[in-house]
C-alpha cells in the first residue's frame, strides 16, 4: 500500500485497528474477513520478543500470512528490545507501518528514519510509565505515536487511567507544532474507554479481546468509530 492511501479518521471519529492478538489462528483467514465485513480500518500486529516484554507471538513468516489474506492496512507493533535489526524483514513481508518503542535498545530515530526509507509509516510508541518527554524529541520523524494504556506484553488487561490526559497533551502539542502525525491507544479498549480516548484526540483506537470476542464484531466497530 502506497502512503497516501494511509486512512485518516473523520472529525471527530476514530480508526478502528482490531488487536489479532485476540483472534483464532487456527482460522485466520476467517477471522480478518470477518474483522474487514465489520468495518476494520486497520490490523494492529502484537509481535513480541520475549524479552522486551515477557510474552512471545510472532515474527515476519506470520506477517506475511496475514498480508496474504487481508489488503487492510497493517501496523506492526515491534515489541521488541532491538526492533531495528529486523525492521528490513518485516518492511519485506509487506505491511504499511512499523511501530517501535521509544524504550527500546536502539538509536530510534536512526529507526525510524529506516522504516520512511523502506517505504512504511513510521510508528513510535510509549509505555504507560514512560514521560511524554521521551517522545517529543522524535515526533518530527513519525507518522503515528501509541499511546499504550496498559504495560505492553499481553491482552486483557485493565486500562490505565491516565491514557486520556497523555492523549489530550499529545493533542495539544501536535496543534502548537504542526504536526500531521496520528495518535492511536491500545490497551483495554472497549466502548467506554474507547469513547473518553476519542475525545481526548486519540485517532485511531487499537482492541483486542472486547472487539474480537463479540458476537456482534459490524456493531462494536460502530461503537469504537464513534
Amino acid at each position: 500500500m502506497k502512503l497516501s492511501s494511509w486512512p485518516r479518521p473523520a472529525e471527530g471519529r476514530a480508526l478502528v485497528a482490531p488487536s489479532l492478538l485476540s483472534a483464532d489462528f487456527a482460522d485466520l483467514g476467517g477471522e480478518l474477513q470477518s474483522l474487514a465485513a465489520a468495518g476494520a480500518d486497520l490490523m494492529h500486529l502484537d509481535v513480541m520478543d520475549g524479552h522486551f516484554v515477557p510474552n512471545l507471538t510472532f515474527g515476519p513468516f506470520i506477517c506475511e500470512a496475514i498480508r496474504r489474506l487481508t489488503p487492510v492496512p497493517l501496523d506492526a507493533h515491534l515489541m521488541m528490545t532491538h526492533p531495528h535489526r529486523y525492521l528490513e524483514q518485516f518492511a519485506a513481508t509487506g505491511v504499511d507501518a512499523i511501530t517501535i518503542h521509544v524504550e527500546a535498545a536502539c538509536d530510534c530515530g536512526a529507526a525510524l528514519d529506516r522504516i520512511g526509507e523502506l517505504g512504511c509509516r513510521r510508528g513510535l510508541s510509549l509505555k504507560p510509565a514512560t514521560d511524554l518527554g521521551d517522545v517529543r524529541p522524535l515526533l518530527d520523524r513519525v507518522d503515528l505515536v501509541l499511546v499504550m494504556s496498559v504495560p505492553p506484553g499481553f491482552g486483557g488487561q485493565s486500562f490505565d487511567e491516565a491514557a486520556p490526559g497523555r492523549i489530550a497533551a499529545l493533542r495539544e502539542f501536535r496543534a502548537e507544532t504542526g504536526g500531521t502525525w496520528l495518535i492511536s491507544v491500545d490497551g483495554g479498549i472497549n466502548d467506554v474507554t474507547g469513547a473518553r480516548c476519542r475525545e481526548a484526540g486519540a485517532d485511531i483506537l487499537v482492541s483486542g479481546s472486547w472487539l474480537l470476542k463479540a458476537a456482534d464484531r459490524k456493531q462494536r466497530t460502530s461503537l469504537l468509530r464513534g
